[in-house]
């Protein structure tokens, strides 16, 4: 299962930014450095504002990240199971999927910024 480390690293790679771009996108609300904490596991406990403005800046669901954190969160109607992954957490897909899906949407992109400009 992934942690909350694992899924936000994951996420900010999907979108293609740098510690430095989610701090700008938080409008600094979250610093680099604290979401290199978060994103390595050095941080338990982490502040459920810093859980929301991430949420909004990556486009997922805070209840999913809280979760992930570790706090107890209210399921709400029509949610069923558990993902491990914030970004496919509406589709029904088996941990094994879900991860070779996101590692080759990371792939992709990961190729793509290597792609001499022409």
């Amino acid at each position: 299962m992934a942690t909350l480390g694992d899924e936000l690293a994951r996420l900010r790679k999907l979108k293609g930014w740098t510690l430095r771009d989610v701090e700008e996108k938080t409008k600094k609300k979250v610093s680099n450095s604290y979401l290199y904490q978060l994103e390595s596991g050095d941080v338990k406990e982490p502040s459920p504002n810093i859980l929301y403005e991430l949420a909004s800046v990556y486009g997922v669901s805070y209840a999913s990240l809280m979760r992930l954190a570790g706090f107890v969160v209210p399921k709400s109607r029509g949610t069923a199971g558990t993902q491990t992954s914030v970004a496919f957490s509406s589709l029904d897909l088996s941990d094994e999927e879900e991860k070779d899906v996101l590692d080759f949407v990371e792939y992709l992109r990961s190729k793509r910024k290597k792609k001499p400009s022409t």
